[in-house]
């Protein structure tokens, strides 16, 4: 028998008076978690709802979330936790294709009424807004709940972005999850400590690295339902916050922030870890925090179908920058070619996974998940990498964001990494967009540094010095932000796909 809830259970029997997480006025101890998680799952069974059955939640970061999130498992149910930028139909798609029986919402932080799907999904019998469940749960029993479960039933369904298609929705174990969640104690030694919680904890970055990992080891967490750069220097000072985990923009935005205030320096020695996964992290802004923040950015790499950690930079030894660092524990990592054989070092492949953080398959998908699976528990992730003669991995990029320009692979983060080096580029992304004559054309999206006079032609010039020409961009468009999904990654598919995108 094998429950994630158990990563909190345990910690509120041995430190129950230790916080364990804080979200702007309100906090709460380990004991006072544990138990309104128990009160949950008293209430789900009354509800009916038996081991397996699955349960959505739209809720972003705030104390809620842990509380349904652990209450769920402990009721022996299928937590599926929701991105809260889902729209009605959007939502809806995801009730009904999780089969989910219940649904727990936080229709304040929701756009359009999105919760409003499950009036629509008739198969999803109870619902309860976030406002109301305290008065709902003062008629739950708040003593120790937890309906056994085997390691290999599924925990957790977490849904992919769908930038290849409909959404589908990864089952995790709870051996998935549990596993992952202890291999990260093997690479970070402060998750007993502060940590600021700005990814959404329906990610699964937060959600293993940040939450069950730092429950179970007794940690805090400081939650921020919206990212802010401003409000989250703040809480790390307000709170004494020691750990910090960001994707690439986030980190770009503290950047931003870090010109207006005095105490970066102060707030830099407090930090012992600052982690970046999710998207592929330029060299460049790695160089620029380190120089202002004065502390490293240790990169690592996941995907919802691996619970998520595959590989990380460790703190025992130095950080490469650009590599997302080595297998961790327990995980084996491989590059094959177009063919399907082994690459050796320097050569570039798909990067596969393999190892207990590997999903059982995708909900009710069999095809999609022999496509990604193969027979000796190999997973194929879709991103192109290769490995140093030391074993450090290097994302080259996404397969899908691959571009092919008369012929030549061209390999967007390689131009971003270079467009990033001008001193008044500030952000860039790099796309591929169609063209009758090569198939695929370059184009640059740019956001200057604040102040900075830039040109599209200083842009072109700067790449044609410093690329071979099938690389350079054609086209150069200046912005003041880029499309964003809800955990920081640039929306590439948006860049192509806007009315302005067509290169003259």
């Amino acid at each position: 028998m094998l429950n994630l809830s158990v990563l909190l259970a345990d910690s509120a029997r041995d430190q129950p008076s230790a916080t364990a997480v804080i979200e702007g006025p309100r906090q709460m101890t380990y004991h006072e978690l544990n138990t309104a998680a128990n009160q949950v799952a008293t209430l789900l069974i009354r509800q009916g709802i038996a081991i397996g059955d699955r349960v959505a939640l739209s809720v972003p970061n705030i104390l809620e979330f842990p509380i349904i999130y652990y209450g769920i498992l402990k009721a022996g149910a299928v937590a599926v936790p929701l991105n809260t930028m889902l729209k009605r139909a959007e939502v809806g798609y995801h009730l009904t294709d999780s089969g989910a029986r219940a649904y727990f919402y936080a229709s304040e932080y929701l756009p359009d009424n999105a919760w409003l799907a499950v009036d629509d999904v008739p198969t999803c019998e109870h619902s309860v807004e976030i406002t109301d469940l305290a008065e709902v749960l003062k008629a739950c029993s708040g003593e120790e709940v937890l309906i056994p479960t085997e390691a290999t039933d599924t925990a957790v369904v977490l849904y992919t972005s769908g930038t290849t298609g409909k959404p589908k929705g990864a089952e995790l174990t709870h051996a998935n999850l549990v596993t992952n969640s202890l291999a990260c104690h093997r690479l970070f030694g402060t998750l007993d400590e502060v940590q600021l919680v700005t990814l959404p904890l329906f990610h699964s970055f937060a959600q293993t690295v940040q939450m069950n990992a730092g429950f179970s080891q007794c940690g805090t967490l400081v939650l921020l339902p919206r990212f802010d750069a401003g409000t989250a220097l703040n809480l790390v000072r307000d709170h004494a916050v020691t750990v910090f985990a960001g994707v690439p923009t986030m980190y770009w935005a503290l950047l931003g922030e870090a010109a207006d205030r005095e105490d970066i320096t102060e707030l830099g020695r407090q930090l012992k870890v600052a982690m970046s996964g999710g998207a592929a992290l330029p060299v460049e802004l790695l160089k620029r925090f380190e120089t202002v923040f004065g502390v490293g950015i240790r990169e690592g790499y996941g995907l919802s179908e691996t619970s998520p950690v595959v590989a990380f930079n460790r703190l025992d030894r130095p950080s490469r920058p650009g590599s997302i660092g080595i297998p961790v524990w327990g995980v084996e990592l491989g590059l094959r070619g177009s063919d399907g054989r082994p690459v050796g070092p320097g050569e570039r492949g798909e990067l596969v996974v393999r190892g207990p953080n590997v999903m059982k398959g995708y909900l009710g998908r069999p095809a999609a998940t022999a496509d990604v699976l193969d027979a000796e528990g190999w997973f194929r992730t879709g991103d192109i990498a290769r490995r140093d003669d030391d074993g450090f991995y290097y994302i080259v990029d996404r397969a899908k964001d691959l571009i092919v320009r008369g012929g030549f692979n061209v390999y967007p983060r390689e131009v971003e990494e270079m467009l990033m080096t001008h001193p008044a580029v500030s952000l860039a992304a790099v796309v591929g967009i169609a063209d009758e004559r090569v198939g695929e054309e370059i184009k640059a999206f740019i956001i200057a540094q604040p102040g900075a006079t830039l040109t599209e032609q200083d842009v072109l010039t700067w790449c044609r010095d410093r690329l071979a020409v099938y690389k350079c961009p054609r086209a150069v468009q200046f912005c003041d932000e880029l499309p964003l999904n809800a955990t920081g990654k640039v929306l590439k598919q948006e860049l192509r796909n806007s009315p302005d995108s067509a290169i003259a």
